[in-house]
């Protein structure tokens, strides 16, 4: 959805530093898939028996009640070896636009392998769920998010 749109309920918008980057917004490739792939923003190694964390140049937008999972796609985890740092990531709807990092999402993969295993722009190392949740009775969180990945403490 087109930034200048009258009404946002969900969906995905290209972070600034990757503007004409050519970045693709994540899409579901049939009527019945859960899933939003999404691609990697630029070339990336993940190191054998190691971990990086590869940008994905897109941030995402959700009513207050949901959040985004991020899950790694099961061909790129079978294939080669890879899991995700955080079993499933998630990005809180406060995470959107964060003075920190705007909202960027960045996926941390860990190599469980022998061989280093090449990401190239464009290939599809996630995919996104927008999902609902509940909250327990008398919770009166309040606080404000301050930063990107990390932000809200220990």
């Amino acid at each position: 959805m087109p930034e200048d749109s009258p009404k946002k309920i969900r969906g995905f918008e290209v972070v600034s530093k990757y503007k004409d980057k050519g970045i693709k917004f994540p899409a579901r490739k049939t009527g019945r898939s859960a899933g939003y792939d999404i691609e990697a923003a630029e070339d990336a190694v993940i190191p054998a028996n190691g971990f990086a964390n590869i940008p994905t140049g897109v941030k995402a937008y959700m009513q207050k009640d949901e959040y985004l999972g991020i899950h790694i796609r099961s061909g790129l985890s079978f294939k080669n070896g890879l899991s995700l740092v955080n079993d499933e990531g998630i990005i809180d709807s406060d995470y959107y636009n964060n003075p920190d990092n705007e909202g960027h999402i960045i996926i941390g993969f860990v190599n469980h392998g022998n061989n280093d295993v090449e990401i190239r722009k464009g290939d599809r190392i996630a995919q996104g769920i927008f999902k609902k949740y509940l909250v327990a009775d008398g919770d009166d969180a309040g606080g404000e998010r301050l930063g990107g990945i990390g932000s809200t403490g220990k």
